[in-house]
């Protein structure tokens, strides 16, 4: 049964229309839920009030955090520099792997304890010295209104934006929603339709469509991640073909990072990736032509080097998400041959390191 929708959970949607036997479609993903009245949506945070439809979660996170930019992940996106990371609650897709499950498998509002409008956060990134913010912890693309108002709050005070999403959604919102990041890091959770399907309750399709999206009509420095899973996703065969579809509908310049699965939510049964795995899959995709490609959720000093794509030589080496070493220009350029190194890079001072701080912001 549906959880009722309160009177202060109705801020109002976009992207929905009525269809002709009464229901309302929604039409920001692909999921395309049809609504009668009271019912929420597959990512239960939108749903009908009415004859419209409403966003529950608006100016509602389940917490507050400054991060590490490196553990969005980004590493080609101002490293080195601090992010202020919220989320809300709740999710478009249904994956039984989920990593932060208990945020975004949410069917309670407990986990709703900040409370925070657009301006405030903008305001609260510029205190804490933070160069972006991320809309992250869930998927940013259910909650598009609020992340959307906030990104020109940020823009107005000078910071960036970043969304860590899954890139499930339709063409129309897509465009709207893009234009007001600057920065995303782009889960693609395996390269078949049957992984999607039968793990996350979604497709591939529409994913590769965002992603080309990404890279052939916006500005948007974007990065991607696979969850590599035991037995699921992590076959030589796919890695490879994953890879050569990246390398030639993406560019060889866009990073790819590699992350260990651990046993959680519904698939505990399963074990964790071991290391050796990351470093094969990260040689799979050199060999197929992608330039930076990164591992994480393991310590791996090499798996966390950017070098070169032009002379090979170190630039910058991580020691978890701490950087230990940092040889580029102020532009961005290889000190040693002058090449410029693909991303969005500024004046590095020190940088913030490894620690996480979790923040309160009740009603500020």
């Amino acid at each position: 049964m549906d959880e009722p929708i309160g009177d202060t959970e109705r801020y109002p949607a976009r992207w929905w229309h009525m269809l002709e036997d009464g229901r309302i479609q929604c039409d920001l993903c692909p999921r395309d839920c049809k609504l009668r009245e009271g019912q929420r949506g597959a990512c239960f945070v939108r749903g009908r009030a009415g004859d419209t439809m409403v966003l529950t979660t608006y100016g509602r996170s389940s917490g507050f955090c400054v991060d590490p930019i490196e553990k969005k992940p980004l590493n080609h996106f101002y490293p080195g520099s601090s992010i202020l990371s919220f989320g809300t609650a709740g999710c478009n897709l249904a994956c039984k792997f989920c990593q932060n499950w208990d945020i975004s498998k949410s069917r309670s509002f407990d986990k709703l304890a900040d409370q925070a409008g657009p301006e405030a956060i903008a305001n609260m990134a510029v205190e804490l010295g933070c160069k972006s913010v991320a809309f992250t912890y869930n998927d940013p693309v259910i909650f598009a209104e609020y992340a959307m108002d906030v990104a020109d709050a940020c823009h107005e005070a000078g910071v960036k934006t970043v969304a860590v999403t899954a890139g499930y959604i339709h063409a129309a919102p897509r465009a709207e929603f893009y234009a007001k990041m600057d920065a995303a890091n782009v889960d693609l959770k395996a390269f078949t339709d049957e992984f999607y399907l039968k793990l996350t309750g979604a497709h591939l399709e529409p994913v590769l469509d965002t992603l080309k999206y990404l890279r052939h009509e916006t500005q948007v420095w974007f990065e991607l991640t696979t969850l590599l899973i035991p037995g699921y996703n992590d076959s030589a065969q796919e890695i490879g073909r994953m890879s050569e579809w990246i390398a030639k509908e993406l560019g060889t310049d866009v990073p790819l990072h590699f992350t260990a699965f651990h046993p959680d939510y519904k698939m505990t049964d399963i074990p964790a990736t071991p290391a050796g795995k990351l470093t094969e899959a990260r040689q799979i995709a050199h060999s197929a032509g992608l330039q930076h490609v990164y591992t994480g959720n393991v310590h791996d000093l090499s798996g966390g080097t950017t070098c070169c794509a032009s002379c090979k030589q170190t630039l910058i080496v991580r020691d978890w998400h701490l950087i230990r070493e940092y040889h580029l220009t102020e532009n961005g350029e290889c000190p040693h041959c002058g090449a410029k190194l693909a991303g969005h890079f500024g004046k590095f001072e020190k940088a913030f390191g490894r620690q996480r701080i979790p923040l309160r912001m009740i009603n500020v």
